[in-house]
């Protein structure tokens, strides 16, 4: 599929007057990495991620057809363009975030709007309000974007459901995803699960650029109910946004050299997904959440997003991995808090590592025992 299939050409909005929708929507956890992009949105490397479970994004979008003259009710696609072009600020909404008004928030939804609205023109024929809460601590390393926008994308998507009652699932899913990416990048991996593919890879069966596909391939028993438990090291707001991370890749040294590396390592880990090899699995996870941070320390301007106690965090897995023969491993987003990973045949012992030696480095002993989870879900309205 191109762009241009996920143009709704015709529509008539005079049918759907007003209603809510709400959807929850994961957060995601990349295995092998995205680091720099293109405009719009387009990934310069595949990445690969574990859908979650425990952590989420619930949002509500409340719409109302506004007061318009007939014929900007309805119409096809290239007159609500047109309007779309010649009206950038025409977008009306409100955003709530965990109960209070969030002003500061508009600016990025605007900008999402504004990207999406050649794809879903009825946009500016409808008054919104945005509703959104997150189960994690917002903007500190664990996705927040990738849930949150991909829920916005999903009540959008279900507006136009109603609007075009005859589109299929696989489309929807595929639209959302699209949609998600052009607000965040690994937001089109939160749409489904359990294990979710975002860009093209000669050696995964459908994979694009444009949005997010499950992997096509028969997965391990070793990996069925894979567990992740988030080590909060840093409840607090990152120092440095992934969105200006991903802008010093532009001229960063070692860009080229990270792309064909993480594409090298996406083929290893779809041969270890299949095949089970726990050992490699854990081998191309570390190095991949190192890789990324290495990029980070050595753009221009630097930065370092992990705390002593990441370091602490990550030198007790090894230790521990060094003696038990454990299968557990560590991986970090763009962020200080780290997430261990482990198979379900070691949950108890890994269980009791966790809570015995690594959650001192938390912050207040915060965790969250989470799992790989199966995509988005829409819910009764609330």
């Amino acid at each position: 599929m191109t762009e241009t299939d996920f143009i709704l050409s015709d529509f008539n909005t005079s049918k759907i007057t007003n209603g809510s929708v709400t959807w929850k929507t994961p957060s995601n956890i990349a295995l092998v990495k995205y680091w720099g992009k293109q405009e719009p949105q387009l990934p310069e490397n595949t990445s690969i991620s574990f859908t979650l479970d425990a952590c989420f994004t619930l949002t509500t979008l409340e719409y109302k057809l506004k007061n318009r003259q007939p014929e900007l009710v309805s119409g096809s696609h290239n007159e609500m363009l047109k309007q779309v072009q010649h009206d950038v600020n025409s977008f009306n909404f409100e955003i709530y975030f965990e109960g209070e008004k969030k002003d500061d928030f508009k600016p990025k939804i605007q900008k999402f709007f504004e990207r999406i609205a050649q794809y879903v023109p009825f946009l500016k024929a409808y008054d919104f309000v945005i509703k959104s809460r997150n189960s994690f601590p917002h903007s500190s390393g664990i996705a927040s974007s990738a849930s949150g926008m991909s829920a916005l994308a999903l009540c959008v998507m279900s507006l136009e459901k109603e609007l075009n009652p005859a589109i299929s699932d696989e489309y929807f899913n595929k639209k959302a995803s699209f949609l998600a990416r052009l607000g965040s990048g690994s937001a089109c991996r939160s749409v489904e699960g359990e294990l979710i593919v975002w860009g093209n890879h000669p050696k995964i069966e459908g994979s694009s650029n444009i949005f997010g596909v499950k992997f096509p391939y028969k997965v391990h028993e070793n990996f069925k109910n894979y567990h992740d438990t988030i080590l909060l090291v840093d409840e607090g707001e990152k120092q440095v946004s992934s969105t200006v991370g991903h802008q010093l890749m532009y001229n960063h040294p070692f860009a080229q050299q990270r792309f064909q590396q993480a594409n090298d390592n996406i083929s290893k880990i779809s041969e270890v997904l299949q095949n089970g090899d726990l050992k490699k699995f854990v081998e191309i996870v570390e190095s991949e959440a190192l890789s990324l941070h290495a990029m980070m320390m050595t753009s221009n301007s630097y930065f370092i997003l992990m705390k002593p106690n990441t370091l602490k965090i990550i030198n007790k897995i090894w230790a521990y991995r060094a003696v038990t023969k454990s299968n557990i491993c560590f991986t970090l987003d763009a962020g200080a808090n780290v997430h261990v990973l482990f198979p379900e045949a070691e949950k108890e012992t890994v269980n009791n590592f966790i809570i015995n030696e690594l959650i001192q480095y938390c912050q207040e002993n915060h965790y969250i025992c989470d799992r790989i989870g199966h995509g988005a879900k829409r819910l009764s309205n609330i």
